[in-house]
């Protein structure tokens, strides 16, 4: 997937209110990007840091830049849009590149399910189970190869996966997708010492049939693309 204008480098002097951040171009000019990333981006957010932004012209956005990337060493990166994971999905699940799922021939997104829940894909097959999918971004590493979910306490992912062992338990395929957005990391895992809550309800969905898939992605500043499986520890 393929970013819509091409990215321009930039250094992060702030990011500040959740959703802003303010940045200096390669000519100098100080301008405030949106930030697409509510969370906390631990590790991600520190000032001097080169960022990857993506301009546009468009005149109803008010903000003339948004962040996409943050690059480290060693020229890997670290994609900081929420909103590319589930495009991205989407993208792999309608051409079969993701093989666990590859059997699925209907792919409905944002479906309600649960309790005022809506669940990221339903897919759909003649002679399958239904299997309702969600995805989370994973951006946090705090040891060398190593991405980890959560980065902060998330009351809502742990009551996501509850609803996934619901749907478990009734008999439908419920599946958790982790997408690392790193190109840094080989391996996932579930940062119990940032959630406790949220990693013993993994670990009780889990025994309820939630299957864990972990995938990384290929990023530059050219574009995201989904990338091979990776193991979930």
């Amino acid at each position: 997937m393929r970013f819509q204008t091409p990215l321009v480098p930039a250094v992060l002097i702030r990011r500040y209110k959740r959703f802003l951040a303010d940045i200096r171009l390669e000519d100098g000019q100080e301008v405030t990007a949106h930030c697409a990333n509510p969370g906390s981006m631990m590790g991600l957010a520190e000032p001097g840091m080169r960022i990857w932004v993506e301009p546009n012209d468009d005149p109803k956005k008010k903000l003339k830049f948004g962040w996409r990337l943050v690059e480290h060493a060693g020229r890997h990166f670290t994609g900081v849009d929420t909103s590319l994971p589930n495009r991205a999905l989407r993208e792999a699940l309608g051409a079969g590149r993701i093989a666990e799922l590859a059997d699925y021939g209907t792919v409905l997104p944002e479906q309600k399910y649960g309790q005022k829940s809506r669940i990221d894909f339903l897919l759909r097959q003649d002679g399958l189970p239904d299997a309702y999918v969600e995805v989370k971004s994973v951006t946090l590493s705090r040891e060398t190869g190593r991405a980890e979910f959560p980065d902060s306490v998330t009351a809502r992912g742990a009551r996501h996966l509850r609803e996934l062992a619901d749907m478990a338990r009734a008999g439908h395929r419920a599946v958790l997708f982790y997408l690392v957005q790193r190109t840094d990391c080989t391996a996932v895992t579930v940062a119990s010492d940032i959630d406790p809550a949220y990693a013993e309800a993994f670990g009780g969905a889990r025994l309820a049939g939630v299957e864990a898939i972990a995938y990384g992605c290929k990023i530059s500043p050219d574009g995201v693309e989904i990338g091979r499986a990776l193991p979930l520890r």
